[in-house]
């Protein structure tokens, strides 16, 4: 189905229904942005959004961040995996940066900051507003992609690739879309009955034979 398969067109519908669709984590800025974006790797985006807001409180842009260790998080981080780790990026992040009118918005930036690989500077570009410089290949996305037929890797780095090739930049928003599907429908346990993707779907075809 992968080579038979008009993935430009296949993806229209599930692009049309998300396109737009604000991601749950829960920002103000792009400070508040890339803050939960870096807590948010191993972590639910439902658990950083209930402990953000006593950390912006205190921490309310990078400035106030610059100004501090990494142990002056850690009251605030409790449950977050990694947490020890996630501080020193965000204080050595606020160091470099400075302001937050200094926050870059490329990926080729983004990617030179502590903790920030190409998954979190997709989010943090597309919760900007920003125009997609690649596809976001987050936890969903990797059961989603393949499940679909419209990639055989199973590592985000060359499914990235894969699907950057495969679709049009101006398809690129697609990552998000299959992470909202997955999120939804294509869970581990998927409702492949009702979802708008299965006339395409290499994995609902096996399932009704």
């Amino acid at each position: 189905m992968r080579n038979r398969t008009n993935w430009p067109e296949a993806m229209r519908p599930l692009l049309k229904k998300y396109q737009g669709k604000k991601h749950p984590l829960e920002f103000e800025n792009l400070y508040q942005l890339i803050v939960v974006v870096v807590l948010s790797a191993r972590s639910t985006d439902a658990y950083i959004n209930s402990i953000a807001p006593k950390l912006f409180a205190v921490f309310p842009n990078m400035e106030s961040l610059a100004a501090v260790q990494p142990e002056a998080l850690f009251p605030y981080l409790a449950g977050i995996t990694n947490f020890a780790n996630k501080a020193k990026w965000l204080t050595a992040i606020a160091a470099r940066v400075k302001t937050d009118k200094q926050i870059p918005l490329s990926l080729e930036k983004l990617i030179e900051l502590p903790g920030i690989g190409r998954k979190s500077a997709n989010v943090i570009l597309r919760g900007a507003g920003k125009k997609p410089e690649g596809v976001i290949v987050d936890v969903h996305v990797l059961r989603v992609a393949p499940r679909l037929g419209i990639v055989k890797e199973m590592d985000a780095g060359p499914m990235e690739e894969r699907l950057m090739k495969v679709l049009p930049p101006d398809e690129w928003e697609a990552g998000m879309a299959m992470s909202f599907l997955g999120r939804e429908i294509c869970m581990p346990k998927p409702k492949c009955d009702s979802c708008l993707m299965n006339k395409v779907c290499l994995y609902y075809s096996r399932l009704k034979k």
